[in-house]
């Protein structure tokens, strides 16, 4: 007796991917006030499944952090909030510190703005040139490394995850003197970035 051939799954239509991400935007986006039509619009263009392993995709669009093989995806509200918080304008220029995934460094293209992106290692020791309006932190970091602040102009604005005593937060903040001071705005939920701790010896 033979054994049956293995059953390979199949990849899910592509219409339902679009049910999905319209369910992601009216269930958890709109009712966490996330309505910047400009933020909503990028959400819905970007194929989030696109930006997780294939057999993680029937979950690309629930409500938590998919694990990748060298970070993790946050959940969608993570990186709507992030994105209203940021303002961006179409002439801002915009680094992204990515935490494994490029979705969004994609949603700030959708948005019209010109991105590059930098794995969190990296952004721990370039060194940069003052070129870049905003840096989004696409997880939560302890304190901010120099040479992360080194990539904003003066005044440049940085949106992040920040992480005080074992809780993560949403927080802004500005280019001042050569240094960025963060503000929490709100816990939420985000994965953090090894490699953005704080050096040993630091309290918080």
């Amino acid at each position: 007796m033979t054994a049956a051939p293995a059953m390979t799954a199949m990849p899910a239509p592509a219409e339902d991917y679009a049910r999905a991400r319209r369910a992601m935007i009216d269930s958890q986006l709109r009712v966490s006030e996330v309505n910047d039509p400009a933020v909503l619009t990028a959400m819905d263009r970007v194929p989030r499944e696109d930006y997780v392993p294939a057999a993680a995709r029937g979950h690309a669009y629930i409500d938590r952090a998919i694990p990748l093989e060298n970070g993790a995806l946050a959940a969608p509200l993570v990186q709507g909030r992030m994105l209203v918080e940021a303002r961006i304008a179409p002439t801002d220029r915009v680094l992204v510190v990515t935490g494994g995934s490029d979705y969004l460094p994609a949603l700030v293209r959708a948005m019209g703005a010109a991105c590059d992106a930098i794995d969190a290692p990296t952004a721990a020791t370039r060194k940069g040139k003052g070129v870049y309006d905003l840096v989004l932190v696409d997880g939560a970091l302890e304190v901010v490394p120099t040479p992360l602040a080194t990539q904003l102009v003066d005044g440049g604005r940085m949106v992040t995850g920040l992480v005080e005593r074992g809780v993560t937060r949403l927080a802004v903040g500005r280019k001042v003197a050569g240094s960025v001071a963060l503000l929490p705005l709100a816990e939420i939920g985000m994965p953090v970035l090894a490699a953005l701790a704080a050096p040993k010896g630091w309290s918080f």
